[in-house]
């Protein structure tokens, strides 16, 4: 839009470095506690790692995430291009304070899971994913970041939303979440209705459900050996899915 100057000025062109539009486009610095690495035995025996995504291991998870783009069942193409942006939000940094987790097993990954800070009270979980079967991958790393998001960050409130029938009942009906009204409140995730969960429901009532589908609690400290094998993570082919 062009409107004239309402007053003489001596510079009618004016630059900007975009060292100094950076700050007015991007999120700002995350101050959030880092997440402590974490394994969890899964009820078919194996071991699954959990820790943070590395900004330099994004381009393999984006690469990856594409091929679920072309899967046409159980709502994985929208799920994997929303996951798509959001990793690549934050990694050009145009996501505010977002968290990002990967779980790994036997070196190979086995499954993904991100939220992120709205405000203090409340925060956004954002997608879960399992890569591989039969563990009950998919609950383990919803567990630790809402785990993280209550008992690391300090949230009153965990907000959800679901895009697949399978994930609505497994942490919709299974957890018994509440809704608020919508369209009054809006999850993020394309205006869907919001489901929550406050501290106090997850310290009396949520955390054992979640310790009771995934099988067993979230260890700490990761032993030397289990979390050296989980530094270079082998990404798949082609999802299982």
């Amino acid at each position: 839009m062009r409107k004239d100057a309402p007053e003489k000025v001596s510079q009618s062109e004016l630059t900007f470095p975009v060292e100094e539009l950076e700050p007015l486009l991007s999120g700002p610095s995350s101050t959030l506690a880092p997440f402590e690495p974490a394994m969890v035995k899964l009820k078919n025996g194996k071991t699954l790692v959990l820790r943070e995504l590395r900004r330099d291991e994004a381009p393999k998870l984006l690469a990856f995430l594409k091929k679920l783009l072309d899967v046409d069942h159980d709502f994985y193409d929208i799920v994997g291009v929303r996951v798509y942006a959001e990793v690549l939000g934050w990694l050009r940094s145009r996501l505010k304070d977002p968290y990002q987790m990967i779980g790994i097993i036997d070196g190979k990954l086995a499954g993904f899971c991100n939220g992120r800070k709205m405000t203090d009270d409340v925060h956004i979980s954002l997608h879960s994913m399992a890569y591989q079967r039969g563990g009950r991958v998919g609950a383990a790393v919803y567990y630790a970041k809402t785990q993280y998001a209550f008992e690391t960050l300090g949230a009153k409130e965990w907000w959800s939303t679901f895009e697949s029938y399978n994930g609505w009942m497994r942490w919709g009906v299974g957890m018994a979440q509440p809704s608020y009204p919508w369209p009054d409140i809006q999850h993020e995730l394309g205006g869907a209705k919001v489901y929550y969960i406050t501290k106090e429901y997850w310290d009396s009532t949520v955390k054992g459900y979640m310790k009771q589908v995934v099988g067993g609690e979230l260890v700490r400290p990761v032993p030397a050996d289990l979390l050296k094998a989980s530094e270079n993570v082998e990404f798949p082919d082609k999802p299982e899915v």
